[in-house]
């Protein structure tokens, strides 16, 4: 029964990250990078897009996901060894939180969430919609569930097997069966009142909000952990592929820090040298086989972003300070919409630019005024794939693109 009369909207929620450093099953696996980022980093950035959490603690009795944390921007709280051990509950976790900030004179938040970071597949809408869930039924406890439609068994006392959600006797099609769920392991919403009460995650009314099992799934051992890899890799390039324009019809890109890696060689005479990736030039070739524009802008004046472009047959401007006006030029020029238009960068003075078209692009090792202005951060560096990166997805947008779009 409800503990509360009439929908109640939390004033303050926070969403708690436990995450210990004793993993057994797939040792530091907290900080183990999927899919580019620590595995903890995963739910923090999810929990911090979520619109109606206002604080993430992270707890942890781990130095190094303490650290990983912080700069992912959680807060976090020192878990003691005792709370940290293959037998420590979750609740215990929750618990010493909210210990930790009555402690330290803090209000306590109306609705806590429970996250767990073994599930990088939640969603941000995942947990708002489990919270508002919880709020519009008048609930005490929440959780995401999955709609499970499969024949669960066990053995009897003689080893024989009987049928636990069925009967073995009559095989009832899918359509007909009742609707069962998985409790998914990801998302649990409590009012904080109730659970400082009863200390465990269900208590008074406990409503679910089933998900798509395409954002289900719990990492427990190494197969786990390589599956997770190849569907959250597969997510991040279907996202990513939605934010460039469709069609693309020119790609521009800065020299230094995107075609190299930003580093100069020089020799006794003092003259420079770059290193550049091969990979790089295999995907221009490729691109130019479609017909698509490929322009490079370069602020600095030395011959090598010249003689590079010059191998690689696509125009090239150097020693230009000014890059959004030739770049508006360019493109009134050509006749083509600024909107239909990627331009990789990777320092403050590729920032108009990206701004100007209709997708901005940085490298994964660029700097930070450029990765916050862009609209999407490529998984490479620069001079090390980051160009064949973004004429793989350019090619890829293209082809499935229909014509009569183009």
């Amino acid at each position: 029964m409800s503990q509360h009369s009439g929908p109640l909207r939390p004033q303050r929620v926070l969403a708690i990250i436990p995450a210990r450093g004793g993993s057994k099953g797939v040792p530091r696996k907290n900080v183990m990078l999927i899919a580019g980022q620590p595995l903890v980093a995963h739910m923090i950035q999810i929990a911090s897009h979520a619109s109606l959490v206002d604080d993430i603690i992270v707890s942890t009795d781990d130095p190094e996901i303490s650290a990983v944390s912080k700069r992912y921007g959680a807060e976090v709280v020192q878990r003691p060894v005792e709370l940290s051990g293959d037998t420590s509950s979750s609740e215990s976790a929750l618990l010493h939180v909210l210990d930790h900030l009555k402690q330290q004179q803090r209000p306590l938040p109306d609705v806590l969430v429970f996250l767990q970071c073994t599930a990088p597949l939640t969603t941000s809408d995942d947990i708002d919609q489990t919270i508002s869930l919880m709020n519009d039924e008048d609930a005490d406890s929440a959780m995401v569930v999955v709609p499970f439609h499969y024949f669960l068994w066990k053995k009897d006392s003689q080893g024989q097997a009987i049928g636990i959600n069925h009967d073995k006797t009559v095989r009832l099609m899918r359509q007909q069966r009742q609707i069962e769920y998985l409790e998914a392991g990801s998302v649990y919403v409590m009012k904080t009142d109730g659970f400082c009460q009863h200390k465990h995650r269900f208590f008074g009314k406990t409503v679910m909000h089933p998900v798509s099992p395409q954002n289900h799934g719990e990492i427990d051992d190494l197969v786990d952990f390589m599956v997770m890899e190849t569907r959250l890799r597969a997510r991040q390039q279907k996202v990513q592929l939605a934010l460039l324009p469709h069609p693309t019809r020119a790609l521009i890109l800065d020299f230094d820090g995107v075609m190299t890696d930003n580093r100069v060689i020089l020799d006794a005479n003092g003259q420079e040298m770059a290193i550049c990736d091969r990979s790089d030039g295999m995907g221009i070739e490729m691109l130019k086989r479609t017909s698509l524009p490929i322009v490079v802008i370069s602020k600095e004046k030395y011959p090598i972003a010249a003689a590079r472009c010059q191998k690689l047959d696509i125009e090239c401007y150097t020693g230009i300070d000014d890059k959004p006006s030739l770049l508006e030029r360019y493109l009134a020029d050509k006749q083509i919409d600024p909107k239909s238009v990627v331009y990789v960068g990777n320092d403050v003075n590729d920032v108009q630019c990206m701004e100007m078209v209709g997708c901005g692009v940085a490298v994964a090792d660029a700097w930070p005024q450029a990765r916050n202005a862009a609209k999407l951060v490529l998984s490479r560096n620069g001079g090390h794939g980051a160009v064949r990166e973004i004429t793989d997805m350019i090619i890829q947008v293209n082809q499935n693109t229909p014509e009569k779009s183009q």
